[in-house]
């Protein structure tokens, strides 16, 4: 079947041809790729992001689909869970060649799976534009899985280069009856090559597809790029709400009230795909700039009934203070000297800590700890291996403050402030509410 798309970023019509997608079984024809965002909304401002990389815990018994990726390198993916796709796609003047087998997508033997687009054709493949340039994979959970609501996401590390165009993202189960948009679209992540820290979430549905895709997009702070380490991108759907997240960065909801009263097309089962286009109306094609191979690289795909994530892991507690926020771990990360902040209550293992009997409060395997020792009010709290110091011993006290023995002042929220991105710091205790954590 063909789908006609009005390209979002540059408004020409498509030649079209009768050479759709094809999938390698029949439960379903598709003929789809990754959308643009089309008409993305206004970005949703960047906060310091709380959990780069952290993936949220996830409880196995409420797991409705998990995929690690664990085998040997060189294996494919499992085909209990995934269908592979083949061929080209007109629709979006796409440049690849979707191939079957290990060519394009493999495990890599330490627990990823790996979509690599390749400058090649060693199959003499045929596209819309004449002899294929390139080859990818695109892998889609169709006849295997599907998903009304919960918490769907998948850590990965984006590929970099003019003309990628990696996508995560869900189609409607009924698309062979109604048709596209009528089965409606998630994109939980998009990503063109041309904007390296920056990523889009769009919905399209009937009424607002192509150009008029409903989305934001979510940019890396400091100029960082998807590229150079892995993320985690999330959705949390429940029944006229959808939420899209990165790091477990909330950066924009969707509801019906977005529709302008047209129809919400995403109270039904989706299933879920996973691939790597090379060009298009929106990427552009790549050029002599754009080096290949490129790879997308999945650390593992997940999607949890219930919506949302877990409580953090058995034996682990949150702190909570001003404004109900969380005491959080930027960036999810466990290098000594990353600043701890208050985030929104996100149950990632960013915000999982343990109460030592040694005094000691810990995170991701590093203690809560005062930069060089420091007694002074405005020090910046960190995390840091632990080591025994006094800088890193805590006296939680039933009056709700946090107390470091050594310098005999309170952990307390920066200015009183409640904003995500704020950082923990020492300071005199004064009993305020910035000063007030609950342990729990």
């Amino acid at each position: 079947m063909r789908v006609s798309r009005t390209p979002a970023r540059r408004r020409r019509s498509p030649s079209r041809r009768p050479r759709p997608l094809a999938l390698l079984a029949a439960a379903a024809c598709l003929g789809f790729a990754a959308l643009a965002p089309a008409a993305a909304q206004a970005a949703a401002p960047t906060p310091v992001p709380a959990s780069a990389g952290a993936p949220a815990a996830v409880n196995a018994a409420a797991a409705t689909f998990t995929d690690d990726f664990d085998g040997p390198a060189g294996a494919g993916v499992d085909g209990s869970k995934w269908l592979t796709e083949t061929g080209d796609n007109v629709n979006n003047h796409e440049r690849q060649y979707y191939t079957a087998g290990t060519n394009n997508a493999a495990l890599d033997g330490q627990g990823h799976l790996v979509i690599t687009a390749k400058k090649e054709n060693p199959g003499n493949y045929n596209c819309w534009y004449g002899r294929c340039e390139y080859t990818s994979a695109r892998l889609n959970t169709s006849g295997r899985f599907t998903s009304q609501y919960g918490h769907v996401e998948a850590r990965m590390k984006l590929p970099r280069g003019q003309g990628m165009w990696p996508a995560f993202w869900m189609l409607g189960d009924d698309i062979g009856s109604v048709g596209w948009p009528n089965s409606g679209e998630i994109d939980i992540m998009e990503n063109v090559g041309f904007e390296p820290g920056t990523v889009h979430g769009t919905i399209h549905g009937p009424g607002y597809s192509g150009s008029g895709g409903i989305g934001a997009g979510y940019s890396l702070p400091g100029g960082a790029a998807f590229a150079d380490a892995f993320h985690t991108f999330a959705i949390d759907w429940s029944p006229n709400s959808i939420k899209w997240s990165v790091d477990g960065n909330v950066y924009q909801t969707r509801t019906p009230a977005d529709l302008g009263g047209r129809q919400w097309a995403f109270n039904k089962p989706f299933f879920v795909i996973l691939n790597l286009a090379v060009g298009g109306y929106w990427p552009g094609d790549p050029n002599s700039s754009t080096q290949f191979p490129q790879q997308l690289v999945v650390d593992y795909v997940r999607v949890s009934d219930g919506g949302g994530t877990t409580p953090p892991p058995t034996g682990t507690k949150t702190i909570k203070g001003i404004g109900g926020k969380c005491l959080d771990a930027a960036a999810a990360s466990n290098a000594n000297g990353t600043a701890v902040q208050l985030y929104d209550c996100n149950g990632t293992s960013a915000q999982a800590w343990s109460v030592g009997g040694d005094g000691t409060l810990r995170v991701l395997g590093k203690c809560l700890d005062v930069p060089s020792g420091s007694t002074a009010d405005g020090a910046k709290l960190q995390l840091w291996d632990c080591n025994g110091t006094g800088a890193q011993q805590w006296v939680v006290t039933g009056a709700k403050d946090i107390v470091n023995p050594q310098a005999d002042k309170c952990v307390d929220a920066t200015d009183n402030s409640s904003a995500n991105g704020t950082r923990a710091q020492l300071w005199t205790c004064a009993g305020t509410a910035n000063q007030k954590w609950t342990v729990s």
